[in-house]
């Protein structure tokens, strides 16, 4: 919901971003969704669909939206009724793609720490209720987004570009409204996956100190090694994928606080002087970049995947 910036510098990075971002999500998905990764079918199943969001998220919020605006400043999708559809399903894909990871940080939670609910709750079936529910909430967590925008001017009858109406900063229901979205994503993400992941971290720590343990009584059982190794390899993985979510999401948080603490708006313009566009368009760039790195993660993590 601000003004990208259109200079030479991001009309570069946002062309890496697709020139990369499109071939790998897709490459991903055509990878996972053979099923020959040596990953359990509901791990499969959620990482399959973060690369689909992600993919989304690259056509819509890059391609459709900041490319669109560099490269080809006039056209149709400039009118109110494409950019405004524009804006809803880059947000829509946002949210799908950042609750997503959640649900697999949350499913990876309950596989490591709880094993007596993992047989019922790590499911192939539970798995696709899971990822069907989070995708109907997305989009329509982000239906009132289509009305907050208004034309810049009009020409013939026809509705040209979009700016924030300036009700959404004086009335209260778009101020709730606004901070809901904002909590939503990715600030109540944010601290899920970071307490998920001290949570999991807790226990693997514990639980790879009883092993030892054990496997000292037992002269080292090759079983143990095993089932350590596999364990390694869920843990690297899941921290992988959560780390850099944490990461990437950092200062877009920060943004969010910043403009909530000091009762400022959301940088309008694209001056590139001004340090509330920098952190701003900073926070949009590194998020974007989260649909990216997952790609990254899975060749550098799973050898099945590269292969």
């Amino acid at each position: 919901m601000h003004a990208p910036g259109n200079g030479p510098v991001f009309a570069v990075y946002y062309s890496a971003l697709a020139a990369f971002g499109v071939p790998a999500n897709a490459l991903t998905i055509v990878i996972l969704a053979q099923g020959r990764c040596g990953l359990a079918k509901c791990i499969t199943r959620y990482l399959v669909f973060m690369a689909v969001a992600d993919l989304l998220v690259i056509i819509t919020a890059v391609i459709l939206s900041r490319l669109r605006a560099i490269y080809f400043p006039v056209s149709f999708l400039s009118t109110i009724p494409a950019c405004k559809l524009i804006i809803l399903l880059s947000w829509a894909s946002k949210d799908t793609s950042v609750w997503l990871t959640v649900a697999f940080t949350f499913d990876r939670f309950i596989a490591i720490c709880c094993h007596r609910r993992k047989l019922r709750y790590c499911t192939e079936k539970n798995a696709a209720a899971v990822i069907g529910a989070v995708c109907a909430a997305g989009c329509l967590k982000n239906v009132p987004s289509y009305f907050i925008y208004v034309p810049v001017y009009i020409v013939d009858n026809v509705p040209w570009f979009c700016t924030i109406n300036q009700m959404y900063y004086s009335s209260i229901a778009w101020r709730v409204y606004d901070w809901l979205h904002r909590m939503l994503n990715p600030c109540v993400p944010f601290l899920l996956i970071f307490l998920l992941n001290v949570l999991t971290i807790r226990y693997i720590l514990k639980a790879n100190e009883a092993r030892k343990r054990l496997r000292a009584q037992s002269n080292g059982d090759r079983q143990n090694d095993t089932e350590m190794e596999n364990r390694r390899k869920s843990i690297i993985l899941l921290m992988a994928i959560s780390g850099s979510f944490l990461l990437l999401r950092l200062t877009y948080v920060v943004n969010f606080l910043f403009v909530q603490l000091t009762s400022n708006n959301y940088a309008s313009g694209s001056n590139s002087a001004d340090p509330k566009f920098i952190l701003q368009e900073s926070g949009y760039m590194l998020e974007l970049l989260g649909s990216c790195t997952n790609s990254c993660i899975y060749a550098g993590t799973q050898t099945k995947f590269r292969r």
